[in-house]
Formats: C-alpha cells, structure tokens, sequence
C-alpha cells in the first residue's frame, strides 16, 4: 500500500527523466560527437557522464518508490534530504558552468530547472507528510 504518494509520482518522474536523459543522449549528442574531430577521450568522458547521470537518476527513483511504500516516515526522510541536497547540487553546478562559458546559454537551463524544482518540492512535500502510518510503534 503506498503510503507517500509525493515520493511515488517523484520515483516515477526520476525515472522517466533518467530513460529521456539517456535517450536524448544516445539519439542526439553522442552522434553529433562522434561525427566531430573531437578526442576519442574526451567522447569515452562524456559518455560516461551521460550514463552517470541517467544511472544516478534512476536509482533516486527507484529509492523514491521503495520510500513511498515505507510504513515508518521517518526512516527514509533523510534519503528524501540527502537526494534533495544532491539535487540542489547538481542544479548550483549546471548553472555556475553555465555561466562561466556560455551566460546566453541560461535559458536553456529552464526546462531542467523546472523538472529540478519539481522533484525538489515533491521530495519535500513528502518528508512533510503525517499520518497514521508516521508513528513509531514497538511491534
């Protein structure tokens, strides 16, 4: 029986980002690149980082749907803060390296802000979620 329906609908939207991220990858950036004179290193490191990512975001869902399902709230609500302090890291580290190479290119953050802001509100909103499910019980 689900008992966090935020952490649910975020598991569920983590992993959808994880298959377009990796999809959108192989389809559009990893060919453009192999069609480049760029190094086979640089290539080999920006595949890896591809799959890291998607790889990262699938398991924050699969961790988010198990969450969703935890009878005792206040076991998994550190994950929900540890993946949200991640996020938000990883949201600080787009922006700053965009703004250092390319100030123009900050609206192409939107999109990914929005779905960071997302995830972020959905994770909070369940670490707030109280009910008969959120005691402690000795059984």
């Amino acid at each position: 029986m689900v008992r966090n329906y935020f952490y649910l609908v975020a598991g569920l939207l983590f992993i959808f980002l994880a298959v377009t991220h990796t999809w959108f990858g192989l389809e559009t950036a990893l060919p453009i690149l192999h069609g480049s004179n760029i190094d086979i290193g640089t290539i080999t490191i920006f595949t890896f980082q591809l799959h890291m990512i998607g790889i990262q975001d699938l398991t924050y869902g699969a961790a988010a749907i198990l969450m969703a399902f935890q009878k005792r709230m206040e076991i998994v609500k550190f994950t929900a803060w540890v993946i949200i302090a991640i996020m938000i890291a990883r949201w600080v580290v787009m922006a700053f390296v965009t703004v250092v190479h390319n100030i123009g290119g900050l609206t192409s953050l939107l999109t990914s802000s929005m779905a960071f802001l997302v995830l972020i509100v959905l994770l909070f909103l369940g670490t707030r979620v109280k009910g008969k499910y959120n005691r402690t019980s000795s059984a």
